[in-house]
């Protein structure tokens, strides 16, 4: 006679397996997303380093460049598209051959030659919007919503088919030298933020850069601002991060960075928020005039390139992650 389970030890055996899997499949998540968020610790440690070595053979000045190259979209989809140098994909949008800062990472591709290292392995590059205007993947060849080059410290060119246009050029306060920032280690070279609306750091303008052909620019680094971006769209400035932040923004409820020293590191929203200044010691409004939208329930936080402060900001003050202070 042959011997089998009763079906009470077989219910006693899928409970078991029942069991171990609801202990052992957290587990799992947990260490894939410790490998996802190591993975992004690593692309970002690697495109720093591209930004370093691009500067050490340009005189050790952080890249800053607007051309229009034939075949040089971010997206290989876009590069059968034709080519017009004063029209669509070159001065008109979509802006799928412009080489500017809304497409930085074709600065220092020679150095980086990997597409894949500028996307977060948490989001979709081809989850952002379907129009150029703010910026997408799949229409204009942009990197959205992943990781953003602070161009405050290398400055911008808006110069491509009319060099006398206001604020053609947007020259870092620091100069855009490599060797100016008074402490790189702690300086933020790249961000990751999910804000699908924008690819770089916001630049912000003084009251006295005006409407003029050269302007100087500065870091957004008000605490307000950032708050804003990456604290749940409920939540009112001073923001309480008991009630969480937005996990759209901030991956593993953090904030993942590149140095200009080369490093990256990962910082929880509060340490973020407490090594930027508040609106009042950076002197300037804590609701900016443009590129900045505070109003909860609605798309807020960075709503574009450049922020507009009203004010000079104070740039004695001690807050290194910014590249202020001495």
């Amino acid at each position: 006679m042959k011997k089998a389970f009763t079906l009470i030890e077989l219910l006693v055996v899928i409970a078991i397996i029942a069991i171990l899997a609801a202990i052992l499949f957290p587990v799992f998540a947990q260490a894939k997303a410790a490998a996802k968020k190591t993975a992004s610790l690593s692309n970002q440690k690697q495109i720093s380093l591209g930004i370093t070595m691009y500067g050490a053979d340009a005189d050790d000045m952080y890249p800053r460049n607007d051309d229009c190259v034939a075949g040089s979209s971010l997206n290989p989809a876009l590069n059968s598209m034709p080519f017009n140098l004063t029209g669509v994909g070159c001065s008109q949008a979509p802006f799928y051959y412009r080489t500017n800062h809304f497409s930085w990472q074709k600065w220092i591709m020679p150095y980086v030659k990997n597409i894949q290292l500028f996307k977060n392995p948490t989001r979709d590059m081809n989850a952002n919007t379907p129009s150029c205007a703010a910026g997408s993947y799949n229409a204009c060849g942009q990197i959205t919503g992943h990781y953003m080059f602070n161009t405050t410290l290398s400055g911008q060119l808006n110069t491509w088919g009319d060099i006398n246009r206001n604020g053609a050029f947007r020259n870092s306060w620091l100069g855009g030298s490599m060797t100016a920032l008074p402490n790189p280690s702690a300086t933020a070279a790249l961000i990751d933020d999910g804000n699908y609306q924008i690819g770089v750091i916001p630049i912000g303008y003084g009251v006295n850069s005006g409407s003029t052909n050269s302007v100087t620019i500065f870091p957004p680094a008000a605490r307000e601002y950032w708050a804003y971006e990456m604290l749940p769209q409920t939540a009112a400035y001073p923001g309480n991060l008991t009630t969480g932040v937005d996990e759209a923004r901030t991956a593993f409820g953090g904030v993942m960075m590149g140095f200009a020293d080369g490093s990256a590191k990962f910082y929880q929203v509060n340490k973020f928020l407490a090594n930027c200044p508040t609106a009042a010691q950076y002197n300037v409004a804590a609701t900016p005039a443009f590129g900045y939208n505070r109003n909860p329930g609605t798309l807020r936080g960075f709503t574009g390139g450049t922020v507009g402060m009203s004010t000079d900001p104070n740039l004695t003050i001690q807050f290194p992650m910014w590249g202020l202070g001495q």
